[in-house]
Parts: structure tokens; sequence; C-alpha cells
């Protein structure tokens, strides 16, 4: 049944945009290292003498402000190809359980943004490669920074579904969406308890892994309150 869904929401998000969205991401967060490197490449250089960790440390700055802009893009899209066609009472009538249908629409935006995440990891390592960059090249911290932010952002991503399925006006979900970008933005200023600051791997006890159990663990409990909510509710 949820394998008949997955197959059917890949084929809706077809030529919507949605691929082009998960590779633009990651290479819009590499380019602008590309920008930044191309014009002081040796002052950068001179920050640090881990050139590699810099680097890396610089990429990751803007990775989370990527994240939950792409979450909340995505989420208004694919909800937007249901409504459009008015397509959710359609969808129920179909022999689906609505925890399938709304578990194939998280599984979907899920794997979307891993593979957007695996992207940011390739692009980074080649660019710093192309940079010719002087040391071993850190691939757990690579790792780390290019999966870390996907894990922690569970939480906006299950919270973004929700409010994008359920309400009529998808201005609500974008005032939630544009609320959460801002806050993003100045993750620095947030106590550790905000989701929109996990991504950014910040917290008081300086330890990232936090932030990673954090959002997967609240990000679950939000996913299973929202479908449940869902399953309670008529179909638009």
């Amino acid at each position: 049944m949820i394998k008949n869904l997955l197959c059917a929401d890949f084929l809706k998000i077809k030529r919507k945009g949605f691929w082009f969205l998960t590779f633009l991401g990651p290479f819009g967060v590499v380019a602008l290292q590309m920008v930044n490197y191309g014009v002081r490449k040796d002052y950068l250089l001179q920050q640090s003498n881990d050139e590699w960790g810099y680097y890396i440390l610089n990429v990751s700055t803007f990775t989370p402000l990527a994240l939950v802009l792409g979450v909340v893009i995505l989420t208004s899209f694919m909800t937007s190809v249901e409504n459009e066609t008015n397509a959710w009472k359609q969808l129920i009538a179909f022999p689906v359980t609505k925890i399938s249908v709304y578990l194939s629409k998280l599984t979907v935006l899920a794997l979307l943004l891993f593979i957007s995440s695996f992207l940011l990891m390739l692009f980074t390592l080649g660019f710093g490669m192309i940079l010719e960059l002087q040391g071993q090249i850190p691939y757990g911290k690579l790792l780390k920074h290019s999966f870390y932010p996907y894990f922690a952002v569970t939480p906006v991503l299950a919270l973004q579904l929700w409010i994008a399925i359920v309400s009529k006006n998808q201005g609500v979900p974008i005032a939630v969406g544009v609320l959460g970008v801002i806050l993003t933005y100045s993750a620095y200023l947030l106590p550790d308890w905000m989701i929109w600051k996990w991504p950014s791997l910040i917290n008081e006890w300086d330890e990232p892994l936090i932030n990673v159990l954090l959002g997967v663990g609240v990000g679950s409990l939000l996913y299973i309150i929202g479908m449940f909510d869902f399953v309670r509710r008529d179909v638009k």
C-alpha cells in the first residue's frame, strides 16, 4: 500500500520543480563559497591553519537557512499539488488509510531533503578539491556538517507538513515558514529549546549531537501528533 502511494507521489511531483529545488539548495550554498573564495581566497586561507575545517565551517553557516527554506517551499508545493486538482477526497476514496497517505507525503519530502544533503556533501567536497586546500580531507566533519542539520531539521519538516496539510488557506503555512526562516537566520539569539535553532547545531553544551537527538525525537512526536490530527479531520 505505502509503496504504491510513494510511487504515486513521486509521479505527481514529476515536472513540478521538486528535483530542481533539491539540486538548487545545496548548489546555492556551495556557490556562495565559490564567490566568497573567488573574491578573497588568500584572506580566507590565512584565517586558520586548518584550511579544510575552516572551509567546511563557512559552508555550514548557510546550510540551516537553506534547509529550513527548502522545507517551507517543498511542503507548500507538495500540498498545492493535491489542492490544485482537489485530489484529497479522490485519494482517500481509494482503499488506503489516512495514516498511509500522511506517511507517504512525509517520506517523499524526507527523501528529497536527504538527497539534497548528500549533494551538499558532494558539492562541498568537490569545490574544496578544486581550491586545492592543504591538509587531509576531514571526512568525519564533512559528513557531520552535511547530515547533522538534516536530522536536526526534522521537527520543522513535521510541523510545516502538518500545518500545510490541515490548513485550508496556504497562506498560513507560508507565514509560519517565513517566520521560521527569520528565526533560523537569528539562531545565535534563540534559546536552545526552539526547533529552528537546532539545524545550526548550536547549543550551550557545544555538542551538535544533542541537536540531532532532539530533532529526531521531537520531530517524531510532531509527526505522530500531526498524523492523528489529519486522520480525525474531514479531508479538504
